[in-house]
């Protein structure tokens, strides 16, 4: 017997694309841009080096670079996704680092340049908890009001003692307030959370989704702890591997099951896994595409007969 869910739809979670398909009732693709920004924990205001993990090529697509503008950045993504579908519209993803990281005279040039375009309808900015001040919401709170803008927060995790670890140069209680902040001013938000991040255990990562449910969150993002090269965390795992407890897919599946039954079903979940060009990824090496991913999951749920806050208590 098949069974309705509170989001509306017969998918065991309250995923992204069918959110995304009834708010815009069209296709709608992100477009990712450089726009040349840093972060706060690169240039010594918050700290150095960055974070343990991160590896901005990793995500990058070949068409973004600084020697392009946003408009050609822009110009080339929208013609490489809009060949299959005309009617397609797009969102301009401002990904690499801290894309909140400027005064705001500088964000309104550059996002301003990306609206511009007539088949952007909107922005997705990836920044961090510590780069959202008073001037940068208000404007921000503005842009809502006429276009479509989500604000995807790096959190990572809900302990401060993996933040300091990982050298992340924030602490939770910032995340929250970002996340407060964003919600009562309108502006669609989304956390971004790594799974199995040194010292977390399994009770914690399970804690953090209860965690997460009780915040005024639109959109999660969630990826597996990925060793890639030329980072900090890559040397710390070539000198101590028994330190990283990396898992499996099938680990991780039967992880992201649990997460989901403590899940707010009010959460749109976007992302599951985090998908690394071969050539950098050191471990672990599933072979796994996102949708053959996403399927495992949907027949994990299946087969357990649960859903996405089946366990949620409010």
């Amino acid at each position: 017997m098949s069974r309705q869910f509170p989001w509306g739809h017969l998918k065991r979670y309250n995923d992204f694309p069918s959110h995304f398909r009834g708010k815009f009732k069209t296709r709608v693709q992100k477009v990712s841009v450089d726009a040349g920004f840093t972060c706060p924990n690169r240039d010594g205001v918050r700290g150095t080096g960055g974070c343990t993990y991160c590896n901005n090529k990793t995500f990058k697509p070949t068409y973004c670079g600084l020697e392009r503008s946003i408009t050609s950045q822009i110009r080339q993504g929208v013609d490489f996704f809009g060949r299959k579908y005309q009617s397609m519209q797009f969102l301009a993803y401002f990904q690499a680092y801290s894309n909140t990281y400027a005064p705001v005279n500088i964000l309104r040039n550059l996002y301003d340049e990306a609206l511009r375009h007539p088949k952007i309808i909107g922005l997705v900015i990836a920044t961090r908890p510590d780069c959202v001040g008073k001037e940068v919401l208000d404007y921000l709170e503005e842009l809502s009001s006429k276009y479509y803008v989500m604000v995807e927060f790096g959190i990572e995790s809900h302990r401060d003692e993996t933040l300091r670890r990982i050298n992340r140069g924030h602490n939770f209680e910032e995340a929250v307030i970002a996340l407060e902040e964003t919600s009562k001013r309108g502006i669609n938000n989304c956390a971004h959370f790594i799974l199995g991040l040194p010292g977390e255990n399994r009770e914690m990562m399970l804690e953090q989704a209860k965690v997460v449910s009780q915040l005024p969150v639109n959109n999660l993002k969630l990826h597996q702890l990925q060793i890639h090269k030329e980072t900090v965390l890559a040397a710390q795992y070539n000198e101590h591997p028994e330190r990283f407890n990396l898992f499996t897919a099938g680990e991780y599946i039967d992880l992201v099951v649990d997460y989901l039954e403590l899940l707010n079903p009010g959460i749109i979940v976007e992302r599951f896994i985090s998908q690394a060009p071969p050539g950098l990824l050191i471990a672990p090496k599933w072979g796994l595409k996102n949708f053959e991913f996403i399927d495992k999951v949907e027949k994990q749920l299946a087969l357990r007969d649960t859903w996405q806050g089946r366990l949620f208590a409010q």
